[in-house]
């Protein structure tokens, strides 16, 4: 049962966070110590450097030989429940967009499940809890993660490629035949590429990025190391944690500097709020819960997965979406917003999921 030392500890967990990204506000609002430029710097060095070396020692460390697959099966079928319900919103809906199944996919799946969720489950259901929620944490990391910096990317390529074709009608008649010329002697002549030659630049890009290979790097040394009982390099794990302790921390600054650049504290504003919230607490949920059912997951190991869908935003998918230049503010809102409202919401969860045998 929970206790006010319970909650003690959820609220320990949460507020040094908040303290990150007051300092990041105040920083930009009041004491205007960063311009514009370095702001998106500061954003860069935590989605290239902080957040892979974090992403990479968190996997290393964990133990993928004793992993509950029934439980990581529910979580994975629930993900792809929503995809297919935002793939259908997005072909058949005339207000569907790729741009907003994408940030949707986000608020409805992505978890900031290591800081908010480890403590309050390990109060609810104990070290069993803890285990299921890391277990979750990596897969996310591992799939959804690498998978929402895929299609980031796409988007993005996309977007660049239609931009260039846009440009180049602003060029003058001279300019524009000296390139046709070019064009018919390389065979490019302005039609849109196929999804493969997309694949192929978006698959280069996604080379140069360490967040698409830094959790498969780490979970390949888990498996190695313990297969075969071998430690990591002190020097190499020292170099490591020297950035990735600071991951969270600069994220969470980042997200201060970002709401600080806003007009307003909600960017969103309200109906994006409520939006993003429903998806979080509801259809989230929801959708693990039919997925853990049909699986075959029962007792507290079920509650424990519909508790878990439920935790708050992803820190790293608001970073991200500022990298990539989609619903930043959507994501900022929902980090924020969520972790205040989810400790009533998850202990709402657990008091109903009590009478579920």
């Amino acid at each position: 049962m929970i206790g006010w030392e319970d909650v003690y500890k959820v609220v320990v967990a949460m507020a040094p966070l908040y303290v990150a990204l007051m300092l990041g506000y105040c920083s930009v609002k009041w004491w205007r110590i960063f311009t514009s430029d370095q702001c998106d710097a500061i954003n860069k060095l935590v989605c290239y450097f902080t957040l892979p070396l974090f992403a990479f020692e968190f996997t290393a460390h964990v133990d993928p030989f004793n992993m509950n697959y029934l439980f990581m099966a529910a979580d994975a079928i629930s993900k792809v429940l929503i995809v297919i319900v935002l793939a259908c919103w997005a072909k058949c809906s005339s207000k569907g967009s790729f741009g907003w199944s994408i940030t949707s996919f986000s608020l409805s799946n992505l978890t900031n499940s290591l800081v908010v969720g480890v403590p309050l489950l390990r109060a609810m259901y104990g070290q069993m809890a803890v285990d299921l929620v890391v277990q979750s944490s990596v897969f996310q990391a591992l799939v959804w993660l690498t998978l929402l910096l895929f299609v980031l990317e796409i988007r993005r390529t996309r977007n660049e490629y239609d931009y260039d074709h846009d440009d180049d009608h602003s060029k003058n008649d001279v300019d524009r035949d000296l390139e046709d010329d070019q064009n018919i002697v390389t065979g490019d002549d302005h039609s849109r590429p196929s999804f493969w030659t997309l694949t192929k630049v978006v698959w280069m890009k996604l080379a140069m990025n360490p967040n698409s290979y830094a959790c498969i790097v780490g979970i390949t040394w888990a498996f190695l190391s313990k297969r075969w009982h071998v430690e990591m390099p002190s020097i190499i794990e020292g170099s490591i944690l020297i950035m990735s302790r600071a991951g969270t921390g600069t994220a969470m600054f980042s997200m201060g500097l970002f709401m600080a650049s806003q007009e307003k504290l909600i960017g969103c504003g309200a109906s994006l709020t409520i939006f993003g919230m429903v998806l979080k607490f509801i259809a989230g949920p929801v959708a693990m819960a039919i997925a853990s059912i049909a699986v075959g997951l029962h007792g507290d190991v079920l509650r424990v997965a519909i508790i878990q869908a439920a935790i708050p935003q992803s820190i790293t998918s608001f970073i991200f979406a500022k990298e990539y230049g989609l619903h930043a503010d959507v994501l900022s809102t929902a980090v924020i917003f969520g972790m205040i409202v989810s400790l009533p919401v998850l202990v709402g969860y657990y008091a109903i999921l009590e009478f579920v045998h």
